[in-house]
């Protein structure tokens, strides 16, 4: 089908022009210093504390775990949600300033499956990314204190959701606007869903309702910080959420995203890609 064909063209591109390639190496020094930094942290504070066998103890150090484990998860969502939109800004937006669109639109291949061939390529190339970080950091937990964190199929579910949103937003914008523009508007949407999101956990932790209420509304206009969130609660142990004010962070979940906010996000991923398909289709090329 054009559709799976495209898909394979576009992955194949992405690895023609090295971006695979660039991913992995970044992504493996990445893991390398995390590794780094986990034994340090983690041979630091076991040294400042008595090793003994009780409850206590062993529940501080699956937090201690399970907030290095998140924090190498939240710089891997951070990392794929840039891969994301770094390459599919340019995808339909470059060859349109460029004329090479036009060697696709001229062939019996509808312009709807040209839009959905990328997206599922850029969808295999984020999945592959994210197995290969996200599989780096539980086996550097795993390997160097013996951690796995809770749910880990939900919050890797929940994180690629996350990655799909930002992208197929991105994609949308890259069919309407420049390159420039694209990357200008999905990062100042994601500014928005960002800094949201920590105002309703800080208002959440007050008790200010003013607060809440703007991250639930930055939150609506783009649902990728409230993936996160949902993510980490759900990564998170009961100790650890119980003990938030001292393990705070990107981890700090106050104020949890509900299932229906999960829902949400997946109607708006398909209600974005439908009309960045539709924008394709009626723009004058």
């Amino acid at each position: 089908m054009p559709i799976f064909i495209i898909a394979r063209l576009t992955f194949l591109e992405a690895v023609r022009r090295r971006i695979l390639l660039a991913a992995f190496l970044l992504g493996v020094a990445f893991l390398l210093l995390y590794s780094f930094g986990f034994y340090m942290m983690r041979t630091q504070i076991g040294s400042q504390r008595p090793i003994t066998n009780s409850v206590s103890e062993t529940a501080l150090q699956s937090g201690i775990d399970n907030f290095l484990t998140l924090a190498g998860l939240y710089a891997v969502n951070f990392l794929a949600i840039a891969m994301g939109a770094l390459v599919s800004a340019d995808t339909l937006a470059g060859e349109i300033g460029s004329g090479t669109i036009q060697a696709l639109v001229t062939k019996p291949v509808r312009r709807a499956q040209i839009v959905l061939g990328k997206w599922l390529g850029f969808a295999g190339l984020l999945a592959l990314y994210l197995v290969l970080m996200i599989g780096g950091v539980m086996a550097v937990a795993y390997a160097l204190d013996g951690y796995v964190v809770p749910n880990v199929v939900n919050g890797i579910a929940l994180i690629y959701l996350e990655t799909l949103l930002i992208m197929t937003v991105t994609l949308m914008l890259s069919g309407m606007l420049s390159t420039l523009a694209t990357g200008g508007v999905i990062f100042g949407l994601y500014g928005i869903a960002f800094i949201g999101g920590w105002v309703e956990q800080f208002g959440a932790l007050l008790q200010n309702q003013a607060a809440i209420n703007i991250g639930i509304i930055s939150s609506l206009i783009i649902p990728s910080e409230a993936l996160w969130r949902r993510a980490a609660y759900d990564m998170t142990p009961p100790i650890a959420q119980v003990l938030g004010a001292a393990f705070s962070g990107p981890m700090l979940t106050v104020s949890v995203p509900s299932e229906l906010q999960v829902f949400y996000a997946i109607g708006y991923l398909v209600v974005i890609l439908a009309i960045g398909v539709r924008a394709f289709a009626r723009r004058d090329l």
